[in-house]
């Protein structure tokens, strides 16, 4: 079986569902995106939310893509870091709980990552972003960790061009089939002209949804955009919300509809649906297969809080 690993944020999730826009109008940040924050700020804005109530999951996009993955069965790994406090070691055992093989490093001296997350009515996600010890990736601890089959990464990494190109670089001299995820919509905006650059040379496989697309292509429309990553690439893929997806692989277009879900909190909608995708891609799917496991798959993580979906009921989705 092809092994997958994943490499990223190691991120705990902290979630909270809020009534309006307001608290993220006053804590300035852009609805649907992520903002980085530092120390000081975390503090202060988990002082502003602790009359909330909140709940705790692993978090992270390629973890929780890695994590899904797991669930179907799939031979996965996840190379992150974390501090060493009680937030690091919840991360690592529900990774290892869920049959990862881990290669995380643990820096003592470094709070583990954390993730706030503002949930509003129509399901849409804002991340704060605390990174802490999950930005301690070091190139040369992660290059020890490939091997041959596919290396899925989360846009988020992009922030350090000389690691993620470094780590690219290495993965396709071991001949991996690369996966990229551009995570989103600001973060390709901030660094457009990189993020191309990376496509065209190292990357197998883009993973985009609408805004994401089009920050990266400059077009609005999601077709025209799907063909122009799809000329950069050997396969791109454009989600489009509940509408489904679009993929483009060797010229041909095509698409899948997914299956209307109540959204009750769309975090790691996308991060799952990568999952399905190269569920099916490792398992010799065609391309229009593997949309379909992938709007599978995100319209499970949909329906609940957080990134907490049953093994069986993610094995049961594909199936249908």
């Amino acid at each position: 079986m092809t092994k997958i690993i994943g490499i990223g944020n190691a991120l705990t999730d902290v979630l909270l569902h809020i009534k309006d826009e307001t608290l993220l109008n006053a804590l300035q940040l852009p609805k649907g995106g992520m903002t980085l924050i530092g120390e000081s700020q975390l503090t202060a804005l988990h002082e502003s939310i602790a009359h909330l109530p909140h709940e705790r999951a692993t978090g992270g996009s390629a973890s929780n893509t890695i994590h899904a993955l797991a669930s179907l069965g799939d031979e996965v790994g996840f190379i992150g870091s974390v501090g060493d406090d009680e937030t690091g070691r919840f991360f690592c055992q529900q990774a290892l709980s869920r049959g990862v093989d881990v290669h995380i490093d643990t820096y003592p001296d470094k709070a583990s990552g954390i993730a706030t997350t503002f949930i509003t009515p129509d399901g849409e996600r804002t991340f704060a972003t605390y990174l802490g010890a999950a930005a301690c990736l070091e190139s040369s601890r992660i290059v020890s960790c490939l091997q041959p089959g596919i290396l899925y990464v989360e846009g988020y990494l992009v922030q350090d061009h000389d690691l993620i190109e470094q780590v690219l670089r290495a993965a396709k001299e071991v001949e991996m089939q690369v996966c990229y995820d551009l995570a989103s919509w600001n973060i390709v905006a901030n660094d457009r002209e990189f993020i191309r650059h990376l496509v065209k040379e190292y990357v197998d496989i883009v993973f985009a949804n609408e805004e994401e697309a089009a920050a990266f292509s400059g077009q609005s429309d999601s077709e025209e955009a799907l063909r122009l990553m799809g000329e950069m690439t050997t396969v791109a893929i454009v989600k489009v919300g509940k509408q489904g997806a679009y993929g483009y692989h060797q010229g041909t277009k095509c698409f899948a509809p997914s299956t209307p879900r109540k959204a009750v909190d769309t975090t790691a909608a996308g991060d799952f649906f990568a999952a399905g995708f190269l569920h099916g891609w490792i398992h010799g799917e065609p391309l229009p297969r593997c949309l379909h496991f992938g709007n599978s798959i995100a319209g499970e993580v949909i329906q609940v809080m957080g990134t907490q979906v049953p093994a069986e009921r993610l094995r049961v989705a594909i199936t249908s």
